[in-house]
């Protein structure tokens, strides 16, 4: 029989390898609390991205269990706030893709970055991401439902990745290498749409 944690975390992987990435601008209805939940579980980018913050803050542990996520969800609101402004973002797809590869990679070489270094550079893949989110919102919608759709969203899939991470303890360091390695593949894929 499987053991119930194997099973979860086979779920979660199995959900995320299921969804397709979409390109970001113009996809779906994007002025409703549902809209903005189902957005981060509409890519595999998101999802991705998302569930290794949650990994990479259960791998270091102490404030950055709290710090990380709270980090990407507060600076991911702020790039979405940009996008509504229609205030340019450089790379904003570019820097999407480059937060898969990196954050694997982070976890797949087990690089213990400090908290303030971690809160910087997921900060910055957050902006990238609130600010493609933001540029969906239509001119004629306010867009603040959307906004506490895709930050719930999102806190949930980081805690998924959090909860997944406690639960294994000990053994978490050498999976999370794994899940690391497939986090930064399916980086690559998307950047090369193999995936």
């Amino acid at each position: 029989m499987i053991p119930a944690k194997r099973l979860s975390l086979s779920a979660i992987l199995f959900l995320a390898a299921a969804m397709p990435a979409y390109a970001h601008v113009g996809i779906g209805t994007t002025s409703s609390f549902t809209a903005g939940f189902m957005h981060p579980l509409s890519g595999l980018d998101h999802m991705t991205v998302m569930i290794a913050v949650g990994l990479l803050a259960a791998l270091k542990g102490g404030r950055a269990i709290w710090a990380w996520p709270a980090a990407f969800v507060g600076v991911m609101l702020g790039g979405a706030a940009l996008g509504m402004a229609h205030v340019p973002v450089l790379f904003v797809e570019p820097g999407i893709l480059a937060s898969v590869v990196a954050l694997g990679l982070l976890m797949a070489l087990a690089i213990d970055l400090p908290i303030l270094a971690g809160v910087a550079i997921i900060g910055l893949f957050a902006l990238f991401h609130g600010h493609a989110h933001g540029t969906e919102v239509p001119e004629n919608a306010g867009g603040f439902e959307y906004m506490a759709g895709f930050a719930v969203a999102t806190a949930l899939l980081h805690a998924t990745g959090i909860a997944a991470g406690l639960s294994l303890g000990l053994r978490f360091r050498g999976l999370a290498r794994v899940a690391g390695a497939a986090c930064a593949a399916i980086g690559v894929g998307l950047a090369f749409g193999v995936v």
